[in-house]
């Protein structure tokens, strides 16, 4: 669906030495993104915590009926990549912190924080945050996925068409 909108265009291969066919492309050169300001107004959204094993194909199919919307909630919150910046299970995530770290560093300190989570060097009144911990709120925050009321995903579908 996200790329049916996508301009044609004609483009002539040379397929052997001398002999030209031509093909239809989707020109891809052009994309559309929301907007930084609007998706920076938190307002705006609602969000939606993904769980283990859903995909963002289940997650539209669940919101707004249908799995074709999955690019819609890609774009919107800036994920690309299936594998990288989708949340792990407790298993995965445990096997990542043993590969990145090493066994012995699961628990060794990765940095401190104060009291206002704010990163700073160890001291008095500052919290241990382990290579584990760190890792686990990395994959936590990968849950958290800003939604489109379902009454607005027509709209923006709309406009995406015209632009």
């Amino acid at each position: 669906m996200y790329f049916d909108n996508f301009n044609q265009i004609y483009y002539d291969f040379e397929t052997s030495p001398g002999n030209f066919d031509l093909m239809v492309l989707r020109d891809i050169t052009k994309n559309v993104r929301f907007r930084k300001e609007v998706v920076e107004n938190v307002s705006q959204w609602e969000y939606y915590y993904i769980k283990d094993g859903e995909t963002m194909e289940m997650i539209s199919e669940k919101l707004y009926g249908s799995p074709m919307y999955h690019w819609v909630l890609m774009i919107l919150n800036e994920k690309y990549d299936y594998i990288n910046d989708m949340p792990l299970s407790q298993p995965q995530l445990d096997k990542h912190v043993i590969a990145k770290y090493g066994q012995a560093n699961i628990n060794a300190v990765h940095h401190y924080e104060n009291a206002a989570g704010l990163i700073v060097n160890s001291g008095v009144g500052t919290t241990t945050i382990s290579n584990t911990l760190y890792e686990d709120r990395v994959n936590e925050e990968k849950r958290k996925l800003k939604i489109l009321a379902p009454a607005l995903l027509f709209e923006v579908l709309s406009m995406y068409r015209k632009l």
